[in-house]
């Protein structure tokens, strides 16, 4: 039974919460990023934070964990009032984070990884033998089949995730923050995530979990607190609610967008593959007009993923050949691809998309600039064609022109994409384009995808999202172990027919 201050256990001791916020507040400059915050996790519970990007997310769980200083109210660990928090202090209390974007070494093993700092050494030399025997049971102890001796590098995103986990939990972590684990995960990867929290919950971790899919939270959390606008808006169990009542708290009176009806008229094929072979693609061929959008959809590592290398120009297939416009394009160019009109955005816009250390202008002029080649930046043209891409793209900032790493996730896409098709496009893939976006985020993504087939543009959309195919696009490909399984338009088929069709079964 809930009390206030604390959790019952059947003896009818009173458990402290783990962590408590108390009327927290944040403003950057004039942005009121927090107002009067209260949020309460308990031991061994999973609390699920969602909201639209900008709703405070990050904010709240960057204060939790030191990296941001709050203007007033307080942090509570434990029992242990804090006014503010470093991370050192943070993390000597208990708090660990494991961010979306990992961060493990690669170079080192996964032994080294896991102990990272903590190395045990014997006559001043690490003690290698105890380190394994240490990360093994570091492991088993949270049922991860991972070998320790490996390196990092070779570890599929799915066991990197693990580790960092195990890693955050081995070094003392009580409360432990999951921001976005399976946003860029297969389902097989997200179920193994999904087992090692409820083991976490089940032994008495207290976990806040953030994520944008709506359908995971409800499965996996026992409270959901939702986020509007710097402020808590509810706080409810997760078996007392629905998806469509969490996206009304999260969007207010904004509407989530359906797939529109749509009269457009395709016009001639303007991008071709033919019998492509690249890493798990085999015989890959699709033809995109004019107008007309093409879904590539199958489980994330099934094949689709190759397409951003091989059409980008970065990666050359084993076979096959790439025409806009019945023009060939050089395999292995990125330039010969971007003469021909062809603009490829990955799904990883901090990794291959934008540059961390550069501003939201800099960001869009740097495709630009790469095909004007001048010697010279005019950072008056800058700026001026930065905020008129801004200002098309929706593209939210505080202030004139930020760092880009300070946007959320959905205006650090929106800049991404407004770099990229902004600069005359002929054809486009769009890899996982509203990956780690929230709802309103991916509505507005979506719009821009529309417009860009209303405008005469052949779009490929490479996703493993079944529901953004369904919303997006007039044809669709499911691609299953690198082959096409089924070429259909989309009137022809249901939503349940595609599920089945990338889960493995088959249709009529």
């Amino acid at each position: 039974m809930t009390v206030p201050g604390g959790t019952r256990h059947a003896a009818g001791e009173l458990v402290k919460p783990a962590l408590e916020l108390r009327g927290v507040r944040k403003a950057f400059g004039g942005a009121q990023a927090l107002i009067d915050v209260d949020f309460t996790l308990r031991p061994g519970e999973v609390h699920a934070v969602v909201g639209m990007n900008g709703a405070g997310k990050s904010t709240l769980v960057e204060m939790v964990c030191g990296a941001v200083v709050p203007d007033g109210g307080d942090i509570v660990i434990a029992g242990r009032r804090h006014g503010a928090l470093t991370p050192r202090k943070a993390h000597a209390a208990g708090v660990s984070i494991v961010h979306q974007r990992r961060s493990l070494v690669l170079g080192l093993s996964v032994t080294e990884n896991l102990l990272l700092g903590r190395l045990p050494t014997r006559g001043g030399r690490v003690d290698w033998r105890r380190a394994r025997e240490e990360a093994v049971r570091a492991l088993a102890d949270l049922g991860i089949d991972v070998a320790p001796g490996t390196a990092a590098a070779r570890l599929g995103p799915g066991e990197r995730t693990l580790v960092e986990i195990a890693r955050e939990v081995h070094a003392g972590g009580r409360v432990l923050i999951l921001d976005e684990p399976t946003a860029s995960l297969g389902g097989a990867d997200a179920l193994r995530i999904h087992r090692l929290v409820r083991t976490l919950r089940e032994r008495g971790t207290a976990i806040i979990y953030i994520s944008h899919h709506l359908d995971e939270v409800l499965d996996l959390a026992d409270r959901v607190t939702v986020m509007r606008d710097g402020r808590r808006v509810v706080t409810v169990p997760a078996g007392e609610v629905d998806l469509p009542a969490l996206v009304r708290a999260m969007a207010g009176e904004r509407l989530v967008q359906d797939r529109p009806d749509r009269a457009r008229t395709f016009g001639e094929p303007v991008l071709e593959l033919d019998g492509l072979d690249a890493g798990r693609l085999r015989g890959f061929g699709v033809t995109v007009r004019a107008g007309e959008i093409v879904a590539v959809l199958g489980p994330a590592g099934d094949g689709q993923s190759e397409l951003f290398g091989v059409l980008s120009g970065l990666r050359r297939p084993r076979a096959g050949r790439v025409r806009v416009n019945g023009r060939r394009l050089r395999p292995g160019s990125v330039r010969s691809a971007l003469s021909a009109g062809l603009r490829c955005v990955t799904g990883d816009r901090l990794a291959l998309g934008l540059v961390p250390g550069l501003s939201v202008d800099e960001n869009l002029d740097l495709v630009r600039r790469g095909l004007a080649r001048p010697w010279l930046v005019r950072w008056g043209r800058l700026h001026r064609e930065g905020r008129r891409a801004r200002d098309r793209y929706g593209v939210v900032t505080l202030h004139s022109d930020p760092a880009v790493t300070t946007l959320s996730g959905g205006n650090q896409q929106k800049v991404l994409l407004a770099a990229w098709l902004d600069t005359g496009v002929t054809a486009c893939l769009l890899e996982e384009p509203t990956n780690g976006v929230d709802v309103a985020a991916k509505a507005d993504i979506h719009r821009l995808v529309d417009g860009l087939a209303d405008g005469g543009a052949a779009v490929l959309l490479a996703s493993s999202d079944v529901d953004e195919a369904v919303r997006l696009a007039d044809r669709v490909l499911v691609v299953r172990a690198g082959r096409v399984v089924a070429d259909r338009p989309m009137d022809q088929v249901t939503r349940d027919d595609l599920v089945s069709l990338t889960a493995g079964g088959t249709t009529p």
